[in-house]
């Protein structure tokens, strides 16, 4: 069950002035400041996934006459739209970045972690701001942890500590002889290192020629960048001595890549059938989101409903705590224009799935409320034509064209 969280809410009289310290060019300016050990080449830019964990949350409140409804649960105008926009909100010391790298002939799947290096970063006071030349890292990857701490060395151009995680099936004098001058360079201060242990999967495993209506949750479901299922990461951050943490009082920081987007490559299941519904040829087909047949305990569709929450009929005196379906009562066809950006909200109430035609744009998704199993994060990725993404009660989001070219974009859902 979700926690409702207070956060800040803003008292407004007049629209907000948007085109002034947006959030979303917070956002741009973050994943545009991540520096990997290697160079770009060496990576596959439309994998890489941010996910950037915040602490606090800035969000305006409703328009008039309702300008005095500051707390979420009874804000139930569902046609004024100014309400829950986000004004601004503050990341924490960590960010982590999952993707697939290249090497040789190995194509699969890397980490990275960071953590800020000034001296406001948490484990910066908790040690009276005596920290090194490096920290020290507790992780767990899914079901696999280090059975050691991993050693985080401090990177003097970025100001963090830092330390990229490949899954590289050989030896890291292997993997010195495949890399350039930039990435024998992190490899040799120990912010590259060599972990197949933690980090598993190659590029090849989802082939769409091998996986003909099989069940794609049960393909390599330990694959640190699988497609369909989520990647928990837990952590803890020490100094150089092991005597001061920033552990959350011994609890560790729970992560979760977890943004449920789908498309050519991101499905359920896939397959050809012929003579589809008695007619003629062959259809190719994906299963993106569905409550039929083997996938009816997905439970994808659904959504719990809250006390605070209206259902799909705009009651809140539900007898059931799960809807057990996607509601939708618009659709809309829309042209992102050069450098729009859909800016970071949340829908108390409603679903809803943005569809990429055409071009490409980043997805940010996030938790509005804090989750009793992981820690408050916005997580972004690329979205390229075909995919969708559905967005759940309450989850934080936003769409980003930093291209300069017009995206067509179809949504639909509930409105909120």
């Amino acid at each position: 069950m979700s926690i409702l969280t207070t956060d800040h809410v803003i008292r407004i009289e007049q629209p907000p002035a948007y085109n002034r310290a947006n959030p979303v060019q917070k956002i741009t300016a973050l994943v545009e400041s991540v520096r990997l050990a290697a160079e770009l080449e060496y990576y596959r830019p439309e994998t890489l996934q941010y996910l950037f964990p915040y602490d606090q949350l800035y969000l305006y409140g409703p328009s008039r006459p309702n300008q005095d409804v500051l707390d979420p649960a009874r804000q139930e105008n569902k046609e004024d739209f100014q309400k829950q926009n986000v004004e601004d909100f503050t990341t924490t010391d960590t960010y982590l970045v999952r993707g697939i790298a290249s090497a040789g002939n190995w194509c699969g799947t890397f980490l990275r972690f960071s953590y800020r290096g000034g001296m406001d970063s948490k484990l910066s006071k908790a040690s009276n701001h005596q920290l090194g030349s490096y920290i020290q890292l507790y992780l767990k990857v899914g079901n696999r942890a280090a059975t050691q701490l991993i050693t985080v060395p401090y990177n003097q151009e970025t100001d963090r500590y830092e330390v990229e995680l490949w899954g590289f099936p050989g030896t890291a004098k292997e993997l010195e002889a495949c890399l350039d001058e930039q990435g024998r360079a992190a490899l040799a201060r120990g912010e590259l290192q060599v972990r197949a242990d933690l980090l598993l999967g190659h590029l090849e495993d989802f082939r769409r020629e091998t996986l003909d209506e099989q069940d794609v949750r049960t393909i390599v479901p330990e694959h640190s960048l699988h497609p369909i299922l989520p990647l928990r990461i837990e952590l803890a951050v020490g100094d150089d001595t092991g005597r001061y943490w920033d552990s959350l009082d011994g609890r560790n920081y729970h992560y979760e890549f977890n943004q449920l987007l789908r498309g050519w490559d991101h499905y359920l299941a896939a397959g050809v059938s012929a003579n589809p519904h008695g007619g003629l040829g062959f259809l190719e087909y994906r299963n993106l989101f569905s409550n039929y047949f083997r996938f009816r305990d997905s439970k994808e569709l659904g959504r719990p409903l809250e006390s605070w929450n209206q259902d799909a009929f705009g009651s809140k005196d539900h007898p059931h705590p799960y809807e057990p379906f996607f509601a939708v009562d618009y659709i809309d066809m829309s042209i992102m224009k050069p450098r729009c950006h859909i800016g970071l909200h949340r829908h108390r109430d409603n679903q809803e799935m943005f569809f990429l035609m055409q071009g490409q744009a980043l997805m940010v998704t996030g938790d509005w409320e804090q989750r009793p199993d992981r820690e408050r994060a916005l997580e972004i990725r690329t979205l390229r034509p075909g995919h969708m993404v559905l967005l759940k009660s309450g989850q934080l989001h936003a769409l980003i064209n930093t291209t300069d070219e017009d995206l067509p974009l179809l949504m639909f859902g509930g409105y909120d």
